[in-house]
């Protein structure tokens, strides 16, 4: 298992989940997408991505004004 990182950070919805969806697509199964995202509405939108998607979301943390989603591909 491998981790991938995706910087977001400065972009306002949609892009960030645009972002990681292509990402998430180019990684194996079982990998995880850390994806960075400084957008207050991506607290929101990363957890309904995973379940749209199939995918898992680790974890969630913020420091210093930067959200940090840990993804998980299932599928």
């Amino acid at each position: 298992m491998s981790d991938h990182p995706l910087d977001t950070k400065g972009l306002q919805c949609p892009l960030p989940v645009l972002r990681a969806r292509k990402a998430i697509k180019a990684i194996a199964v079982g990998d995880t997408l850390t994806v960075e995202a400084t957008d207050p509405g991506s607290r929101k939108d990363f957890p309904a991505f995973c379940d749209a998607t199939g995918n898992r979301l680790l974890s969630v943390e913020e420091v210093s004004g930067v959200l940090r989603f840990v993804i998980e591909r299932l599928v």
